[in-house]
């Protein structure tokens, strides 16, 4: 069995420690023994590693982490013992700076991006956060993935919905291509922050819906439980992170349900009525506006 899940962790972020007396050229600046930069906001990051640590994904993407260097040290910092030796992160083109990541217990022995490819008016970057497609060997297994965080809905849903659509609908043919031929038979999954929800305006229906090869496992779910994120200037508890399993690979679990760590939500999220992590505010601290989603399964 393993445990596959996906967070988007929240502004992940380093910030430069200003202080006299620092030599910016003497190292990486995460240096034990002369700190230029630290993790952006200490105690939410203590309850983000929390949230983590009791998700206990052997295979964890994340979403919005601002490089590698901060990806290593949150993981040394906060997730100590949890084995995460495997770490990737390439970095996009997204304006904030935030980038999806992945953990791993298990080796990473492939890795593309599709960072560089272009929307088809040629204007922009299609993936400012990538579609990040990763093999990992689990005991002699090829698990891939397709790790995504979608266009926000930042700026009016209906305004950004053609960025977004134009995102997943070239999700679906990455998919395709390297699936399609194979009638999706294989340990594949498509997992991230998808950024929309599932209704009559949604842009995900080509691939959480109508895909002949994925399968939403959420819907296994009640649909009263399916969220995973709080908005808290509308006081709404919404859908946005999903985890797809190809069809194969769904049929070989069909009694795997998904789970939402809700223990690092603020107290403003009072959809979720159950026990908090430590240190936790009505608005912030917090772990992330958004809930650690993990399923357990067997490979093929």
């Amino acid at each position: 069995m393993i445990r596959i899940a996906t967070f988007n962790v929240e502004n992940l972020f380093a910030r430069y420690r200003f202080r006299r007396n620092f030599n910016p050229t003497a190292g990486d600046g995460f240096s034990i023994n002369n700190l230029a930069f630290d993790i952006y906001d200490e105690t939410a990051k203590q309850i983000t590693g929390k949230a983590i640590k009791k998700t206990n994904a052997d295979v964890i993407a994340l979403q919005e982490v601002e490089n590698l260097k901060v990806l290593d040290a949150f993981n040394s910092r906060y997730l100590g013992g949890e084995n995460y030796k495997h770490r990737l992160l390439i970095d996009a083109f997204d304006p904030r700076n935030i980038d999806v990541a992945l953990l791993s217990r298990y080796p990473i022995i492939r890795a593309k991006s599709h960072r560089q490819e272009r929307n088809a008016a040629n204007s922009a970057f299609l993936f400012s956060r990538d579609c990040l497609e990763v093999d990992i060997n689990v005991e002699g297994k090829i698990l891939t993935l397709y790790i995504n965080h979608f266009k926000s809905m930042y700026g009016g849903r209906a305004k950004t919905k053609k960025r977004r659509l134009e995102q997943v609908e070239r999700v679906v043919e990455i998919i395709d291509e390297g699936w399609k031929t194979k009638n999706y038979q294989g340990n594949f999954i498509a997992l991230g922050d998808f950024n929309d929800y599932l209704d009559a305006e949604t842009s995900l229906n080509a691939l959480v819906t109508d895909h002949d090869g994925l399968i939403n496992v959420s819907e296994r779910l009640p649909e009263d439980e399916r969220w995973t994120h709080f908005w808290d200037d509308e006081h709404e508890h919404r859908q946005l992170d999903y985890i797809l399993l190809s069809k194969s690979l769904a049929d070989k679990n069909q009694n795997a349900i998904p789970e939402a760590v809700r223990k690092g939500l603020c107290y403003e999220a009072d959809k979720y009525t159950g026990e908090r992590f430590g240190n936790i505010g009505e608005r912030d601290p917090k772990a992330s506006d958004h809930c650690p989603l993990s399923i357990e399964i067997d490979l093929e």
